[in-house]
């Protein structure tokens, strides 16, 4: 089938370019393609999306992720030319192997869950979207001497901040998102305490998920996310078994110094009145 827009296209697209992402996510959704003389304007006419108000584009890209048909949409809209300002993973990370693997894993995951009728966290999704421009960052902030935990911090912060200048993503995702981002490393944890308080953080099971696709996508071996399998269905005793060296770096105690000779004598005289 052939999807065409009413009127003359370039025109209609000029009025409002947002029309050209309306379009596509059509035609992914309805499976048709583009009449030619609906898909001719939109290579000379993409730049105008870059004036369309930040808050707008984040209506259409949410329509479009959560369409059921977020793989199709999203490669539709590479052909197009369009993905270029909308989010840095359509400009940078789907030309990274590993980063577009993990990317339309997430995609089709997503439309999976909405065929079987269940529901979609977009902060699971956008985070999912971003982690490999914050795995970048956080990479780069590690080289330039920064310590795992405040470099992780302070990619996060970077990729956000550069992404709500296209892009609108509502303030309230940053807390779940940056969850399942933080809980990523504390998978790698495996001795001590430390599994056992990570299965208490009510962000556990999306940073599992999350885990687990990393997985999937070869950006981590499947062996850890096979581990956290098992471990939160063991029983005490097996747990217990399971459990590796705790090598994490401990924190280190102040010592006292000691205390000089005569320090415990009373506290000086006072003048006082009798």
């Amino acid at each position: 089938g052939v999807l065409r827009v009413i009127g003359d296209p370039a025109r209609r697209y000029r009025e409002d370019p947002v029309r050209m992402l309306r379009a596509v996510r059509l035609s992914a959704k309805l499976g048709l393609q583009l009449d030619s003389a609906s898909r001719k304007p939109i290579h000379a006419l993409a730049d105008r999306l870059q004036g369309v108000p930040s808050a707008r584009i984040m209506v259409e890209m949410e329509k479009l992720l959560l369409s059921g048909h977020s793989q199709q949409s999203v490669e539709q809209l590479r052909k197009e030319n369009l993905h270029h300002g909308l989010l840095p993973l359509l400009d940078v990370i789907l030309e990274q192997p590993m980063g577009e693997r993990f990317v339309m894993l997430a995609l089709k995951k997503t439309d999976e869950r909405i065929a079987q009728g269940k529901t979609v966290s977009p902060p699971y999704l956008f985070a999912a979207l971003l982690w490999h421009e914050v795995l970048t960052a956080w990479e780069k902030s590690q080289a330039g001497g920064e310590r795992a935990l405040p470099a992780l911090h302070l990619a996060m912060d970077q990729v956000l901040d550069a992404q709500r200048e296209m892009l609108a993503i509502p303030r309230r995702y940053d807390v779940t998102m940056k969850e399942i981002w933080t809980l990523q490393p504390r998978f790698l944890q495996r001795g001590g305490s430390r599994p056992f308080r990570l299965l208490e953080h009510p962000r556990f099971r999306a940073a599992f998920d999350f885990l687990l696709m990393r997985g999937e996508s070869g950006e981590v071996e499947a062996e850890l996310g096979q581990w956290w399998e098992e471990f939160q269905h063991a029983d005490e005793a097996q747990r217990s078994r399971m459990l590796q060296a705790d090598d994490a770096p401990k924190k280190r105690r102040r010592k006292r110094k000691p205390k000089a000779p005569g320090a415990e004598s009373a506290a000086p005289a006072q003048d006082m009145a009798l």
